[in-house]
């Protein structure tokens, strides 16, 4: 019998294996990077371990640590949740070496999978259909470009040891051809240190749906549904479905069918998911298979109503599955969408700093997964995934409006987040008529008004103003006191408005320019807004930090700062030339030297946060004077970076020089 897990995971995952862990009565461990110390999945677990700083190389990803961890503790077995080293053939050797049962399939089908090549091959002996295509061992650039003659194009170069889309290109002819092998390698190496690649017909506009499966020591493999994940930016999933709206019963089973086969054909144990594409004509191919828990799982527990954590416990326990595949049956329907820090009118952009609220919203069939709460801080050091949302209703309709909801109503204040996106996908008509694919966010979204830079109208202007006013005239909101005129400056993003305020007892109006707005204010406490507008009644959720306002209401979130009482000279951040880190990460590059003339919107130093490397430009022209930082330097939100100064003697010297 196996009583304590360590669980080799951090943020939501790790939350979610407490969870299953503790209700069947295991003892917990938890694992934690210096940066993780006060994160929610520490607190939750019975003990917990501190193995190493941030970087995920010397923590997350050292093994010995962890194994170390589970002799201090007397762990018996280890979950790997997802990521990090849950693929890792090696960890999972190592394991059985320390005579800890790994929670997840024997390391020979880890290995199999991990290779695109080796496990196409493998799936196509074992009558699995998959993509025609080259599969050469090590092919060579020359190998490659004579094997493409043959398949034709469109195609897709991948990388063998790949996933997430990295080492993967679309090549539309045979004169990119060789330029793409050679970026697909170079990406390849760098991401998995392997630059095997491997070449497959492409497969227009298709589906992307998987199978969940498991499997036990006793030869028994089930399926428990597809999940569509169609909807993706960049190759990641971004809104995930059980059960998808274009797989018809027969090909459910079709596709179930085979990828029990996939299983069986590696001697897989617990839990797995196999990945198909699927053309228009409802043709399925093998894509891969991956050998844990995935992101998205959720949703197939909403729609069986099992436990899969418990299942894969289950299983490392030695047992055999708690259903056969008659046994399995689908309810309902079950949407999950991401909700990450990142701003999508910013080239998704990750967003780092405090997470001062976070109220998920109640709601019937709703479920949240996440590893964070309000007060925590969104670091560079890892994904700034804050929640899984998920909906469940009777049919995909209930779903939908469920988890719309959900979004417009969960609070999030702090950080900038995808929820409006994520949203307006859900609520587009062309997701809501099941069709799709995984073309959809480049063609039929790519001009959402979600993805575009905020401009804040004078209604939610008014609001904030309406926040920010309260109660600054000295009178009560019903007072019958003569009419009073505030003027209230805020900024938003790079722009100053003001709106003069005139309030008569609860009625306030805002103007701004020409622009009138009128609201009736019924009540404000504990962060909630309480107005007529128009005679409809409504309601405003905000929160105040210093002199920042953060608001959310019609679905959509914003944030001001209020500059009221700000000098006129102080009162714009823009064009200050005090030039700040956008966010916390480390310095890879500074592009300009002191005595530099710059333009507004230079670049001036590249920050690398969250595996992205963003620019930091210049806010005004001017001249470089101090460098506050150089190359290799970790450095804080907001941190001073480079100054620049007007001179324009110094910048007419500079442009003279030749």
């Amino acid at each position: 019998m196996l009583k304590k897990l360590l669980i080799a995971n951090r943020g939501e995952i790790a939350v979610r294996v407490i969870r299953t862990a503790k209700a069947l009565g295991y003892r917990t461990v938890a694992v934690y990077s210096e940066a993780d110390a006060k994160a929610m999945h520490v607190e939750l677990a019975d003990e917990a371990v501190c193995i190493g700083p941030a970087q995920v190389s010397a923590s997350y990803l050292n093994s010995d640590a962890i194994l170390d961890a589970a002799r201090k503790t007397g762990a018996d077995c280890i979950h790997p949740g997802y990521g990090f080293l849950s693929e890792n053939a090696t960890f999972a050797n190592a394991c059985k070496d320390a005579r800890l049962v790994f929670v997840g399939p024997p390391a020979s089908a880890i290995e199999l999978m991990g290779s695109k090549r080796r496990s196409k091959i493998a799936m196509q002996e074992a009558g699995v259909p998959v993509v025609p295509g080259y599969e050469g061992d090590n092919a060579s650039d020359d190998e490659l470009i004579a094997a493409a003659k043959d398949i034709g194009y469109p195609l897709m170069i991948k990388a063998s040891a790949g996933g997430g889309g990295r080492g993967m290109r679309l090549v539309e002819s045979e004169s990119e051809l060789a330029d793409n092998i050679k970026r697909a390698r170079s990406e390849s190496k760098q991401a998995f240190g392997d630059d095997e690649l491997i070449l497959e017909k492409a497969v227009i506009e298709p589906r992307h749906v998987e199978i969940q499966v498991f499997a036990d020591r006793h030869g028994n493999a089930v399926y428990l549904g597809e999940r569509d994940c169609s909807v993706q930016r960049r190759h990641q999933k971004v809104v995930e479905e059980a059960p998808s709206p274009f797989v018809t019963p027969e090909l459910r089973k079709a596709m179930g069918e085979a990828a029990v086969k996939a299983a069986l054909a590696c001697n897989y144990e617990g839990a797995g998911t196999v990945e198909f594409l699927v053309d228009k004509n409802r043709n399925f191919f093998f894509l891969e298979m991956n050998t844990r828990l995935q992101v998205e799982h959720p949703v197939t527990e909403l729609i069986t109503g099992q436990d899969l954590v418990a299942w894969q416990l289950t299983v490392a326990e030695g047992l055999p599955l708690p259903l056969a595949q008659d046994d399995i049956r689908l309810n309902g329907h079950a949407i999950e969408v991401r909700l990450y820090a990142e701003d999508p009118a910013q080239g998704f952009t990750p967003q780092t700093g405090p997470l001062y609220v976070f109220d998920p919203a109640e709601g019937e069939g709703l479920r949240y997964d996440t590893g964070v709460r309000s007060g925590d801080s969104i670091t560079p050091h890892y994904d700034p995934m804050l929640a899984k949302v998920l909906a469940w209703g009777q049919n995909r309709d209930e779903a939908r409006r469920r988890l719309i909801r959900a979004l417009e109503d969960t609070a999030v204040f702090g950080v900038t987040t995808n929820r409006h996106f994520l949203s307006r996908i859900i609520a587009n008509e062309t997701f809501g008529a099941g069709e799709a694919t995984t073309a959809f966010l480049q063609q039929a979204f790519s001009d959402d008004p979600s993805l575009q830079p905020q401009t804040l109208d004078i209604r939610q202007l008014a609001l904030a103003a309406c926040v920010l006013d309260h109660g600054t005239s000295g009178q009560s909101a019903w007072s019958n006191a003569p009419a009073t005129m505030t003027p209230i400056k805020m900024e938003s993003g790079d722009t100053i408005v003001e709106l003069l305020v005139t309030r008569i007892g609860n009625r306030l109006t805002f103007n701004m320019g020409e622009t009138r707005h009128t609201l009736v204010l019924e009540s404000q406490r504990d962060g909630l807004l309480c107005i007529i507008d128009n005679g409809v009644r409504q309601t405003c959720q905000y929160h105040r930090q210093g002199d920042s306002l953060y608001l959310q209401a019609f679905g959509q979130s914003w944030s001001v700062r209020d500059i009221t009482h700000q000098p006129a000279a102080g009162a714009n951040g823009a064009g200050s030339g005090h030039i700040q880190a956008t966010m916390d990460g480390a310095i890879i590059e500074v592009l300009v030297e002191a005595g530099h003339t710059v333009r507004q919107g230079e670049t001036l130093v590249i920050l690398e946060a969250m595996k992205m490397e963003h620019p930091v430009k210049a806010d005004r022209d001017g001249v470089v004077g101090q460098i506050h930082t150089c190359k290799g330097d970790q450095v804080k939100r907001s941190q001073l970076l480079v100054e620049i100064t007007a001179d324009e003697t110094a910048e007419q010297e500079t442009s003279a020089k030749p």
